[in-house]
């Protein structure tokens, strides 16, 4: 199935900071992750490079690399289709990751007290850009900051694999719901959840943390399924 006219993708323009490989290839596993890019449409590499704005062969590049993740699939001579995830699949990223984050979370949070503000202060723009990509609709800036509020209070706890664990498994998500949620009005909540975690890491408060971080990724399992958040 190929995309209609209607299927355009709201991409961003590219800059210079990164290669164009780079930027393309963050560009479209964002809009994977939103579901605006959508489980068995055939994308080709052209139409796309036409809506970035650059040549082709970046975006060619891009996609075999997601193609290497499991994200898409090439097509022989039409382009990449889009790889599906089964609700087994989203139960088994969501397991993975209370595993990994709950306690890594937590254990951030022993740091808190005093040098609290010191240490998770610098989180706070980013988890600002969450609120704000929130009230604004924007889904792929919302889920943009949102990976990276999370990859980089994970690297707080110091730990280099683990970071690149979870990045792979936000990485691999599908938030199928997320444009109905973001439509009814319900993503501020779940993005204002991400400054409640830092203020509670600076107090320290262990058991409020772990609370939260649990329910907000199990928020995130109802956001990927599509179904009520």
């Amino acid at each position: 199935m190929a995309p209609s006219a209607d299927d355009r993708l709201d991409l961003p323009a590219v800059g210079e900071r990164q290669s164009l490989r780079e930027q393309v290839a963050h560009a479209l596993r964002a809009a994977l992750i939103t579901g605006e890019m959508r489980p068995g449409v055939v994308y080709s590499a052209p139409v796309l490079a036409a809506q970035f704005g650059v040549s082709a062969t970046p975006v060619r590049e891009a996609m075999l690399d997601l193609a290497k993740e499991g994200l898409v699939e090439a097509v022989r001579n039409k382009g990449f289709r889009v790889t599906e995830l089964s609700d087994r699949d989203l139960d088994e990223l969501t397991e993975i990751r209370l595993l990994i984050e709950v306690p890594t979370v937590t254990r951030l949070a022993s740091a808190g007290g005093t040098d609290g503000a010191a240490r998770f202060d610098p989180l706070r723009p980013l988890a600002r850009k969450i609120v704000d990509a929130a009230d604004r609709g924007d889904l792929i800036a919302y889920v943009d900051a949102d990976i990276r509020f999370h990859l980089e209070l994970l690297a707080l706890a110091g730990n280099a694999h683990l970071v690149d664990v979870v990045r792979d498994l936000r990485g691999r998500a599908r938030l199928y719901g997320l444009p109905a949620l973001s439509a009814r009005g319900g993503l501020a909540g779940s993005a204002r959840e991400h400054l409640e975690l830092l203020d509670l890491l600076a107090a320290g408060d262990q058991e409020g943390t772990e609370r939260l971080i649990r329910r907000h990724i199990g928020h995130v399992r109802g956001i990927w399924a599509g179904g009520a958040d």
